[in-house]
């Protein structure tokens, strides 16, 4: 099976499912600074950090649904609803340390809303397993050419919404 969403033949959700998960990363590192005593403006780069994370997970949401569509109802399809659950759960614990810290002059972080990034983070980490899986199962038998010679016959249609093949 393949994704319904691809650019030049690849899925698209595995690559926006990278933007997400290194932005909340990136969040949670300035956070820890912030707590850890740092300048008070890290923690509202954490803050602005998260917010676009925030905005990179819907549009990996999009794509994810998008896919699950084609997905066979079978094991297949209950680890990719349980991957698109799983990124829902760890964006749901940074919205929520997002709106507690909207109101507030500085935005920065408090300890306790690092503790709840970090365990965020512990969630996606559950998330990067099930994504494994999928990509394992979805990508069986197929080879990368590992040269220059793979960008011949790139045509000016590098971005395809088609309908898989059964």
């Amino acid at each position: 099976m393949q994704s319904r969403l691809r650019v030049q033949g690849h899925p698209v959700q595995p690559m926006l499912v990278t933007f997400p998960y290194g932005l909340f990363v990136c969040a949670t590192i300035f956070d820890f600074a912030d707590v850890a005593g740092g300048p008070a403006f890290l923690g509202e780069v954490g803050y602005w950090t998260a917010v676009a994370a925030l905005v990179a997970a819907a549009m990996t949401t999009v794509a994810g649904m998008v896919d699950l569509w084609d997905v066979p109802p079978d094991r297949t399809r209950r680890t990719a609803i349980s991957f698109n659950l799983v990124n829902a759960g760890m964006a749901g614990l940074f919205l929520l340390s997002c709106l507690v810290r909207a109101d507030a002059t500085n935005r920065g972080a408090t300890p306790v809303l690092l503790v709840t990034e970090v365990l965020a983070l512990a969630v996606g980490g559950l998330g990067v397993h099930l994504g494994a899986r999928l990509m394992r199962h979805f990508e069986v038998g197929r080879a990368e050419a590992t040269n220059f010679d793979a960008l011949r016959g790139v045509d000016a249609r590098t971005v395809e919404v088609v309908r898989p093949r059964p």
